[in-house]
């Protein structure tokens, strides 16, 4: 896993400093208040291959076994399209987003539940 330069924007788009940002999920600090937040630290964790963070913030009955980095991908960018639900009054929500990348982008609209009290990442679906 790579470090964070304190001080530094949280890769996901976010102004503040990763370490008040998406650092504080990663290291167990806080939870994920809404699907949206799950979602952007998510990002972060991708960007900064942190496998443990993703497979622990993924619902047991989708998650896979283990993760497989691509080492030239770099990741530049993420952009909230839509959100639906996912608040600390909801237990399901969505967030479609476009994740960009040196030489494209990822255009998801990702389901989110709350299991055993933490929002988790359930799946997902391409949009073209």
């Amino acid at each position: 896993m790579t470090t964070a330069t304190t001080g530094r924007s949280c890769p996901c788009g976010l102004p503040q400093a990763y370490e008040r940002c998406c650092g504080r999920y990663h290291s167990g600090a806080a939870a994920a208040p809404t699907a949206e937040a799950l979602m952007r630290s998510r990002y972060t964790a991708f960007v900064r291959r942190d496998e443990q963070y993703l497979l622990r913030t993924w619902h047991p009955r989708t998650r896979p076994s283990s993760l497989d980095f691509d080492p030239g991908m770099r990741w530049t960018g993420l952009e909230v399209l839509e959100t639906g639900d996912g608040s600390a009054f909801h237990s399901v929500g969505t967030v479609t987003f476009r994740a960009s990348y040196r030489g494209g982008s990822l255009h998801e609209r990702s389901r989110f539940e709350r299991f055993e009290g933490a929002w988790v990442y359930v799946d997902g679906d391409f949009i073209e």
